[in-house]
């Protein structure tokens, strides 16, 4: 879940404390693989910023940059995704919150900040609004507009309901109330992000309607779906507050994942 938000340019801002000249001396190695993996990306978005500078495009030139997932467990690093629970493969915030940066000096303000919700579906209309071109006919868009968001002139946009799915582990978010539900296991986490935004406390005996309120939205949202056109045909278990460096015990949460 991205949060529309523009900055100015910012360079050498690092995840878990590392810096440009000790890549070659961390330790583990998988620490060093990532911190390389971050260096070269920065560096490549720094190369295009800067050709947009001396090719005197930078004032009209849209530059978007976000995540399709948080980082995963997998890899061992467990502060990545501080202080939200879960990783890639999950639907836990640390799954699914990312930045969203939305560069555009000619409409946007530098230092602007959004904290509401948006998705990547919403990208397709803003950047056709952004350019002055009509969205397509007799095709429904979900998505929404963010330029008011992302330029001031509007704090909020309406609906702000957001959906994710894998198979059968889908999450509903409408405003600060967030629902997920599984088959494997068979449960469902209610949370209100605004008072528990890493999601420690499972509020769904304590708020049963809300839980059949949200579950009917999760329905609806399902009939106007389509079948994957690739469904899955693997399912792994994911430790939500472990990382494959760690030692899964008995008591500690576990989803699987379909893929």
């Amino acid at each position: 879940m991205p949060r529309a938000v523009r900055i100015a340019r910012q360079r050498r801002v690092w995840p878990v404390g590392v810096r440009f000249d000790a890549v070659g001396d961390l330790e583990p190695h998988r620490l060093r693989v990532y911190a390389a993996m971050i260096r070269a990306l920065d560096r490549s978005v720094g190369d295009i910023l800067d050709t947009l500078e001396e090719e005197g495009l930078a004032e009209n030139t849209i530059v978007i940059f976000s995540s399709d997932n948080g980082g995963p467990g997998y890899i061992g690093l467990p502060e990545i995704n501080d202080p939200y629970r879960g990783w890639k493969l999950t639907l836990f915030e640390g799954g699914i919150r990312v930045p969203l940066f939305i560069r555009w000096p000619a409409r946007i303000p530098a230092g602007q900040e959004v904290a509401s919700p948006a998705g990547h579906i919403d990208l397709l209309p803003t950047l056709a609004s952004a350019c002055g071109a009509a969205q397509p006919d007799g095709v429904e868009i979900d998505g929404r507009n963010l330029l008011p968001l992302a330029t001031g002139e509007a704090s909020a946009l309406g609906d702000d309901t957001i959906f994710w799915q894998s198979a059968y582990n889908q999450v509903v978010r409408k405003g600060d109330w967030k629902l997920q539900v599984s088959q494997r296991p068979d449960k469902v986490w209610l949370y209100n992000l605004a008072d528990d935004p890493t999601e420690q406390v499972n509020l769904a005996e304590e708020e049963p309607e809300l839980v059949v309120l949200m579950s009917a939205m999760l329905e609806q949202h399902q009939k106007g779906a389509r079948e994957p056109l690739y469904p899955y045909t693997v399912e792994g278990p994911v430790a939500v507050d472990k990382t494959l460096a760690d030692t899964i015990e008995p008591g500690d949460e576990v989803i699987y994942w379909p893929n």
